[in-house]
């Protein structure tokens, strides 16, 4: 019998704000050691009453019209109860009966075509804290730094037919948000949970649900599909177990799942609004200034590169980071050609940081720095290479180009007597090299060349110094 796949993902996003979603604490990221990021609203301290981070209900509205949902203009907070030892009051904060964002869609590539994948709905709430379990000592900690950093819920209706839907949708989501300034989606701050059942080709009733929680990276995600699928496949067709709506765990390393405990309904959180947050109300005046604030897309920032003459390639790697189009586009307003600035972007400044192990999303330079340098170089005040000197003591010790070329003594636009004095006093010791010259060995003229930039230091127009060179060495014959 064939057998169709039928997945929904619920997935966490960490917002990427200054302070948490009730507190004036700084997020998990900004902490150094375990729970030095918490205050007593954040760790459950009775009588501390909470108060909602107003940005992160802005990125939850972004968030949604990137998602094409319907944004609801009155939202409440609701309890979520439950016993964890990470979550210090005993309940989470969530959005159940009127959540932020409904209705939405998001478009999917995938080998067979374009998938429209429905979002049932975005919700806000506080994350939890993060436990961690010390085997040899047998012994577990708590970190409260975690504790009530702002989330979303992103929960999708049951549209995905396969991993690679899966992946190809977390990576578009991936790609929109960190784009679009929501959220870096990096080291745990993208998290999702996949609910998955298998039903007869044609049927239209689902079958036995299963969620699969702690899956770290796109490739855990794909192989606990995959492992769930056949798992399903063999309890229908050789009943090697009786299927049960449950939440499993995945393992990565024993590449299974494993039953973590009989999946809850909402009767068993017992939802009930919280009494100490005020309703959200977005006006129209509130949300026409989100939109109107709203960042460019991807396929936005697309055409308008291809529109400049940039390459498909260039244009991929500017629109992987936003960063790098926020100093590409200051650089270009201020008159630099596109063309250059992406490649000293893309290519000089990424082989700075390449010697330092980094990668190219770490770049941090003032754009108007790095216009300074092109503009300099562009002028003829100093070559292309001493125009990479610059960029790399820029990039790699903060200094201010304009200042560091005159330190240095790098302007090209030296005297000429020096440049010929130089020359001259290359040819006066470089006996050897002249002869080989005047003999017809050509090649020795490179070498000459390349004593004259030793002495300048790289400072002087190569164009220059090459016919100063010339001409003085032919008035030796």
């Amino acid at each position: 019998m064939k057998y169709e796949v039928v997945m929904g993902l619920e997935t966490h996003v960490e917002l990427e704000t200054k302070s948490k979603i009730f507190c004036s604490c700084g997020g998990h990221s900004e902490a150094d050691q375990p729970n030095d990021c918490v205050c007593p609203a954040c760790c459950g301290m009775p009588g501390m009453l909470p108060v909602t981070n107003k940005h992160a209900v802005e990125l939850a509205v972004k968030a949604g019209i990137m998602l094409n949902c319907h944004i609801n203009q009155y939202a409440t907070f609701d309890k979520k109860s439950y016993y964890y030892p990470d979550l210090p009051c005993a309940y989470q904060i969530t959005q159940w009966f009127h959540p932020i964002c409904t209705d939405g869609y998001v478009e999917v590539p995938t080998k067979y075509g374009t998938s429209r994948i429905g979002i049932k709905q975005i919700h806000m709430e506080e994350d939890a804290g993060k436990l961690v379990h010390d085997d040899w000592a047998d012994v577990s900690y708590v970190d409260f730094n975690r504790t009530s950093v702002p989330l979303i819920e992103i929960v999708s209706r049951p549209d995905f037919r396969s991993a690679e839907e899966v992946l190809n949708y977390l990576e578009k989501l991936k790609a929109m948000f960190r784009f679009g300034g929501i959220s870096e989606c990096e080291e745990g701050a993208m998290r999702c949970d996949v609910n998955i059942s298998i039903r007869p080709e044609g049927s239209q009733e689902l079958g036995v649900r299963s969620e699969i929680k702690n899956m770290s990276s796109l490739t855990a995600i794909e192989r606990a599909i995959k492992y769930e699928v056949a798992r399903h496949i063999d309890a229908l067709e050789r009943h090697t177990e009786t299927l049960v709506q449950e939440t499993r765990r995945w393992d990565d390393i024993k590449n299974r799942t494993f039953a973590m405990r009989n999946k809850e309904t909402a009767a068993d959180y017992r939802y009930f609004p919280d009494p100490n947050l005020m309703p959200i109300v977005v006006d129209d005046e509130w949300l026409a200034s989100i939109r109107e604030h709203m960042p460019a897309t991807i396929e936005e920032k697309t055409a308008e590169y291809t529109d400049m003459g940039l390459s498909a390639q260039d244009i991929a790697s500017l629109v992987s980071e936003r960063k790098l189009c926020n100093i590409f586009d200051a650089v270009v307003a201020d008159g630099r050609k596109p063309g250059d600035t992406a490649a000293w972007i893309l290519t000089d400044c990424a082989g700075i940081l390449r010697r330092s192990g980094k990668v190219i999303g770490e770049l941090d330079i003032a754009p108007d720095d790095l216009s300074y340098i092109i503009g300099a170089v562009d002028e003829g005040k100093i070559n292309r290479n001493v125009g990479k000197k610059v960029l790399s003591a820029v990039i790699e010790k903060g200094v201010s180009p304009e200042q560091y070329i005159k330190e240095q003594a790098l302007d090209a636009k030296v005297d000429e007597s020096l440049l010929l004095e130089t020359v001259q006093k290359v040819l006066a010791t470089e006996t050897k090299a002249v002869g080989d010259y005047l003999g017809g060995k050509t090649k020795a003229l490179q070498s000459l060349f390349g004593s004259c930039m030793k002495a300048l230091r790289g400072k002087g127009d190569p164009a220059v110094i090459r016919e100063l060179l010339e001409k003085e060495i032919e008035k030796l014959r």
